[in-house]
């Protein structure tokens, strides 16, 4: 067998039954031309480590080119969908029964199903943290409230608290209850400094994590509660 051919199929042979997946948005790219690593990570906005990640857990197996990881238009397609469920803060052991389920789908219409359930399953899940939220801060309010009437000073008035622009920015993505993965992604830092950043809001509201920061912040009006 010539060696171009072997290289060849060695690049774009899918190494695990693709199945039927949802129809998401692709990164621009010729689709007959497998993608480098550096470049796949930049199509979707992540790092080396994560591809690595991804791979370590079963959702993506890079095709190869002698030491090299490549992917092909199988592989970019089903990053598309770990990308989208990522982008929820979707667990990864449902991101695995997801694309399990998926690999034996019968058809596109039973894989945009699969894609629909798994999607309002993870809605249930962030609106009861939400919920969850809600009654944490409610409760904090309940607190401060008893200290106003008995007459003792707050120390964690967040009145005198000062936050930077990137502060106020980062506050209310926290207020909308995104994870710091995602954060990060939309503050164009990477990870390490996210949490840096919520650790010192958190720090500053002299709170202990951050729904006590939010709720201080809701109570002193430094953001809108919904």
């Amino acid at each position: 067998m010539p060696r171009d051919h072997w290289k060849y199929e060695g690049v774009l042979a899918a190494p695990e039954r693709v199945g039927y997946l949802p129809k998401l948005p692709l990164p621009h790219h010729d689709p007959s031309s497998p993608l480098a690593i550096a470049d796949m990570a930049d199509a979707f906005g992540v790092t080396h480590r994560t591809l690595h990640f991804y791979e370590e857990k079963g959702l993506l197996i890079a095709a190869r080119m002698g030491p090299m990881r490549v992917y092909g238009a199988d592989h970019i397609r089903r990053m598309a969908v770990i990308n989208a469920c990522r982008e929820i803060d979707m667990p990864i052991a449902a991101i695995q029964e997801l694309l399990s389920s998926l690999a034996g789908a019968d058809d596109q219409t039973e894989a945009d199903r699969l894609f629909k359930e798994a999607l309002l399953s993870r809605r249930r899940e962030l609106a009861a943290q939400q919920s969850n939220l809600r009654r944490q801060m409610q409760r904090i309010a309940e607190l401060l409230e008893s200290d106003a009437e008995n007459g003792e000073p707050s120390p964690d008035d967040a009145a005198h608290v000062h936050l930077s622009p990137i502060e106020s920015e980062c506050l209310t993505f926290l207020a909308e209850g995104y994870p710091a993965s995602r954060i990060a992604r939309l503050m164009e830092m990477d990870l390490a400094a996210a949490l840096t950043l919520e650790a010192g809001i958190i720090r500053k509201f002299n709170a202990h994590n951050r729904f006590q920061a939010i709720a201080k912040a809701v109570l002193s009006g430094m953001i809108a509660a919904e």
